[in-house]
C-alpha cells in the first residue's frame, strides 16, 4: 500500500534516523538503570541521561540542572502549572492563560478553576497573537502565575514569550510556557525570556515519544505530581528511560546545529504551498499572522468545504488535519480559531499543514495538487492545477 504524504508535522514527527542511532545501544547492551548506583550498567546509563540532560538545556539556554525528564509535554504542563499552583501563598492564587492554550493546558486551567483558583482567560487579537499588554491588563495584585505557550499548535503562531517574561519577572509571578512546537523550531532562550517553568516535547522535534521535560528555573518550587523513588530533583519520581533521553538529547543537539537552516527551507517551502494553492482555489485565507508564525505551519481556510471533508478525500494521498491531534475526532470548530474571531463555518472550513525536515518541493507541488483537485470535487469548481516550476 502506497502512504500518503505525511503534512501533519505538528501532531508528531518521525524519528531522525541520527537519533535512532544514538539510542540504539541503550536498547541493547547498554541496558542498565540510570539510577543503579553500584555498578558499571547503571553508571554508563546514567551518564548518558546527563550527557542528554546537558544537549536539552542547551537548545533552551538552560543549565542542566534545571531539566526535568518527563513522559511528555502533557505531563510537563501538568506538573508545571499544577505544581506550581500548589505551593502560591494565599492571596497570590489567581492564574492567568491564553485563550488559545493547547487542550491540555486549558483543561488543568480549568480542573484549578474548579478548585478554587480564580483564571483568566486572556483573548489574541486577529493574528492570533496574545500581546504582552493584554496579559498586564489581566494581571491582579494577587496573579501567581501566568501561562503562555511559545507557538500554538493550530495556526502556529509565535508568542511574544520575551515580553511576557518583561512584565510578570519584576512581579514575582511565576511564568510557565508550552514550548512543545516551538522548540526545535525556533531560538528559545529561557533566562533572558524571563520564563520560569517550560515544557517540552520530543516527538515534536524528531525525537522519540514517551519523553519530554519541564525546565524548572533555579529557586521555582513545585510540588510534584506523584510520589516515589525521588529522582529527578525529587519532582518526577520513575525510572528515567535512557534510550528514550539518549534520543532526545540527539533530537535537540540535531535541531540546535540545524535549526536556522532548516527554518529558511520550510520557510520557502510554505510560501511555495501557499502561492500554490492561492493560485488554485479561489479565497483561500491564511488563519494567523504569516510573519509571527513557526516556519513549517500552513493554516488556511478554504471557501465552500468542511474541512473534514477534504481532509477525508486526501487520505490516501496526503495526511493534514483540521486542528489539535488531541482534538481530531471533534466535529466542533476550534476554540483557537473562534478565539481569532473566526465564525463557526470559517473555523469548519480550516486546515493545518504541517512540513517537515524530509519535505521537498516536489511534495509541496504534490499536496497543493492534491488540496486543489479535492476542493474542486467537492464543490464542483473548477481550478487551475498546473503550477509554474
Amino acid at each position: 500500500m502506497t502512504r500518503p504524504l505525511f503534512l501533519d508535522h505538528h501532531s508528531t514527527t518521525p524519528l531522525d534516523p541520527r537519533a535512532f542511532e544514538a539510542m540504539r545501544p541503550f536498547f541493547e547492551a547498554a541496558f542498565g538503570n540510570p539510577h543503579s548506583a553500584d555498578h558499571a550498567y547503571g553508571w554508563e546509563a546514567e551518564a548518558a541521561v546527563e550527557a542528554a540532560r546537558r544537549d536539552v538545556a542547551a537548545l533552551i539556554g538552560a543549565r542542566p540542572g534545571e531539566i526535568v525528564f518527563t513522559s511528555g509535554a502533557t505531563e510537563s504542563n501538568n506538573l508545571a502549572i499544577r505544581g506550581a499552583a500548589a505551593r502560591l501563598p494565599e492571596g497570590r492564587r489567581h492564574l492567568v492563560a491564553s485563550a488559545i492554550e493547547h487542550p491540555c493546558v486549558a483543561a488543568v486551567m480549568d480542573l484549578l478553576e474548579g478548585r478554587g483558583f480564580p483564571v483568566t482567560r486572556v483573548m489574541p487579537d486577529r493574528d492570533g497573537i496574545v500581546s504582552a499588554e493584554a496579559v498586564a491588563a489581566a494581571i491582579r495584585p494577587e496573579t501567581g502565575l501566568v501561562s503562555v505557550m511559545a507557538a500554538n499548535h493550530e495556526i502556529g503562531t509565535l508568542q511574544p514569550i520575551g515580553d511576557i517574561g518583561a512584565v510578570t519577572r519584576p512581579r514575582g509571578i511565576v511564568f510557565h510556557s508550552d514550548a512543545a512546537q516551538a522548540a526545535g523550531k525556533v531560538p528559545l532562550a529561557v533566562e533572558p525570556a524571563g520564563v520560569d517553568l517550560l515544557s517540552l516535547s520530543a516527538h515534536k522535534m524528531y525525537g522519540p515519544k514517551g519523553i519530554g521535560a519541564l525546565y524548572v528555573r533555579r529557586g521555582v518550587g513545585l510540588e510534584p505530581l506523584f510520589a516515589g523513588g525521588g529522582q529527578e530533583r525529587g519532582l518526577r519520581s520513575g525510572t528515567v528511560p535512557a534510550p528514550l533521553a539518549v534520543g532526545f538529547g540527539a533530537a535537540a543537539r540535531i535541531a540546535r546545529a540545524e535549526m536556522a537552516e532548516e527554518a529558511d527551507r520550510l520557510r520557502g517551502l510554505r510560501d511555495r504551498l501557499l502561492d500554490r494553492l492561492s493560485a488554485a482555489i479561489p479565497g483561500v485565507a491564511v488563519n494567523g499572522s504569516l510573519t509571527a508564525r513557526l516556519p513549517h505551519n500552513l493554516d488556511l481556510r478554504l471557501p465552500g468545504v468542511v474541512a473534514v471533508d477534504l481532509i477525508h478525500a486526501l487520505k490516501d494521498r496526503v495526511a493534514i488535519s483540521a486542528g489539535s491531534a488531541c482534538a481530531s475526532a471533534s466535529l466542533e470548530p476550534s476554540p483557537v480559531l473562534r478565539a481569532i474571531g473566526l465564525s463557526d463555518e470559517e473555523a469548519l472550513a480550516s486546515i493545518r499543514i504541517g512540513l517537515g525536515r524530509w519535505t521537498s518541493a516536489e511534495d509541496v507541488d504534490r499536496a497543493a495538487a492534491a488540496i486543489a483537485e479535492a476542493w474542486a470535487a467537492l464543490t464542483g469548481q473548477a481550478c487551475r492545477v498546473e503550477f509554474e516550476a
